[in-house]
């Protein structure tokens, strides 16, 4: 197996994930216990957002461990996958940004948060940002590409 650079595999990971629009996104509680949910993340190269509510049980899994593992399988042979840190993003220029990548992608990706929350800087608005550590893109059953990084 060799391991990619990111540049070789994020555009392809990027526009699965975009695709497929919803994955399996799993956390750990603050009992250690792994607990899956689909979300809507969406990437902005190879930083991936997902827009939630800042008192949602996800935030108290986060405080636990910031480790999640995504899961995109929009088609079954060639699923995608993102290991990632994560963080709540509270940068007002950031969330911003954030908040117009989800109005302005089209459907099915697209979503206007404006519907649930005033606007990107309130503070119900939570919003968590993505930071891979190693994506793996499936080609097949038995060939697959991976990229990975060093985590401390």
């Amino acid at each position: 197996m060799r391991l990619e650079h990111i540049e070789e595999i994020i555009d392809e990971f990027v526009e699965r994930a975009h695709a497929a629009v919803w994955c399996n996104v799993a956390t750990i509680d603050p009992r250690g216990r792994v607990q899956s949910r689909i979300l809507h993340p969406i990437w902005d190269r190879s930083t991936g957002y997902i827009g939630t509510r800042r008192g949602s049980p996800k935030a108290a899994h986060l405080d636990h461990s910031p480790y999640v593992s995504l899961a995109y399988i929009n088609d079954i042979v060639r699923p995608t996958y993102a290991e990632c840190v994560a963080d709540w993003c509270d940068d007002p220029a950031e969330r911003e940004h954030v908040w117009n990548l989800y109005k302005n992608a089209p459907p099915p990706l697209g979503f206007d948060y404006g519907t649930i929350f005033p606007n990107a800087g309130n503070p119900a608005f939570g919003l968590i940002r993505l930071r891979p550590w190693r994506i793996k893109v499936q080609e097949s059953p038995t060939v697959f590409r991976i990229w990975e990084r060093e985590i401390s």
